[in-house]
């Protein structure tokens, strides 16, 4: 079995075909790349060349680097051509017949000790081997798209492969600068397993309407901290293979939430494959590119509350004021009362027991129109209404506006603690959320 790779062999010259051909030719290690017909090799010398291009308008590359590196590439319609490499990757649509077909082909071509590494992203490699004269020498080489960029590679063994081949990959693949994490043969492997069913959930999240594509990626990126949302996702891994992995996962475990939702079918039937396409859930300005052509109209973000009162007693209170008038806003203390809120105050914070039968109308909004935030025994936030007005509750001390930094608070001496009776409410539980 080869130990050393120092030629490769790629089939089939999509999106995640040429990408993986950068990886290699990029690291320095020639690359035959074979596609059915000389029309789709030389489109996946396009995605090659393209993708250098990009490089050279950024300033990482210049046009004698992009030259040597596709120099290093010959592109093919011939499986016959692969003949001498010492590992082949093959890169072709998530078919288990396809695959076998190919592999089957590829034992009367190669040399018996080149390595056959498959790039799916579900299906079973064990089933693929079994497929071979030499089950030993296949192993699964999944790169995550796009390959240039992602780090990740997983490496997937099975019972048949030689251990000493798949130290072999591992090394290969900290060769290319990419992170190997060595998984054993199951539906989605990993990161799929955990990935495409999350995707699954945010389409079914999606189609039901309850909120803007935009919203659900913006929740996603910037609630989560995930780098994209699933949408946005989703089109960049192409829609036709989450479809396919949400099969192969459903087909395995049966579980409901692994199974590809109707929008996700219906947008594969459609032929709304995401960026490979031009469309998907966004529409792109053409086929292969990332930029949004029907994303709408950037919102202004409204203006911040300058002046804030916050109507409570007790340490929440306290620190709320002082949370406040840090972060640069001006905050008005009060206890129990708002009747005498300033024309200023853009925004009231209820905190405490003090206010439990408060007249608010819907949506925390006063009658008098202050935009009314509540809390129980944490920060609370709210956002402005952009009106003024103010705020009472039945149980209030009318007429006693207590500013911040008075020691005292209304019908309370200087110097003394509250008491757990001035924070009790009809509960008895203190800080009560109120309204």
């Amino acid at each position: 079995m080869t130990q050393q790779i120092k030629s490769v062999g790629v089939i089939g010259l999509g999106t995640m075909g040429a990408g993986i051909v950068e990886v290699f030719v990029k690291a320095g290690i020639p690359v035959v790349a074979v596609d059915g017909t000389k029309e789709l090799a030389q489109r996946g010398k396009g995605f090659l060349t393209g993708s250098l291009d990009r490089q050279i308008k950024r300033g990482k590359l210049d046009e004698a680097g992009r030259d040597e590196i596709v120099s290093r590439a010959t592109f093919s319609d011939r499986l016959s051509d692969l003949a001498d490499v010492d590992l082949v990757i093959e890169a072709v649509p998530e078919r288990l017949e396809i695959k076998t077909s190919i592999f089957t082909e590829l034992d009367g071509i190669v040399r018996p000790d080149a390595v056959l590494a498959t790039n799916t992203s579900s299906l079973s490699i064990t089933q693929i081997a079994a497929a071979t004269e030499h089950p030993e020498r296949v192993i699964g080489m999944h790169f995550f798209n796009p390959a240039p960029v992602l780090a990740l590679v997983e490496v997937i063994t099975t019972i048949l492969v030689d251990q000493k081949l798949v130290e072999a990959v591992r090394d290969l693949a900290v060769t290319l600068g990419k992170k190997p994490v060595v998984v054993g043969d199951r539906a989605g492997f990993v990161a799929n397993a955990l990935l495409i069913t999350y995707l699954a959930r945010a389409i079914r999240t999606y189609e039901t309407g309850h909120v803007r594509r935009e919203d659900l990626d913006d929740a996603a990126r910037i609630g989560i901290g995930f780098p994209m949302g699933p949408l946005t996702l989703s089109d960049l891994i192409g829609l036709d293979v989450v479809k396919e992995v949400c099969d192969v996962l459903y087909d395995a475990t049966k579980e409901p939430s692994a199974a590809p939702p109707a929008l996700l079918q219906q947008m594969v039937a459609a032929g709304r494959l995401g960026r490979k396409t031009g469309h998907g859930f966004y529409q792109y300005e053409k086929a292969g590119s990332g930029a949004v052509v029907d994303a709408p109209e950037p919102v202004s973000a409204p203006k911040g509350a300058s002046q804030v009162a916050v109507i409570g007693e007790g340490a929440v209170a306290d620190e709320l004021v002082r949370v406040l008038d840090e972060g640069g806003v001006q905050a008005l203390a009060y206890g129990s009362s708002s009747d005498e809120l300033p024309e200023s105050v853009d925004l009231a914070f209820l905190v405490g027991s003090g206010l439990t039968d408060c007249a608010c109308g819907p949506e925390g909004l006063c009658r008098r129109g202050v935009r009314v935030a509540r809390g129980r025994r944490g920060l609370v936030r709210g956002s402005r209404r952009g009106t003024v007005g103010g705020h009472r509750g039945r149980r209030a001390r009318r007429g006693r506006r207590v500013p911040r930094g008075r020691e005292h608070r209304a019908g309370r001496a200087p110097g003394r603690r509250p008491t757990a009776r001035s924070h009790q409410g009809r509960s008895g539980r203190r800080d009560r959320a109120v309204g």
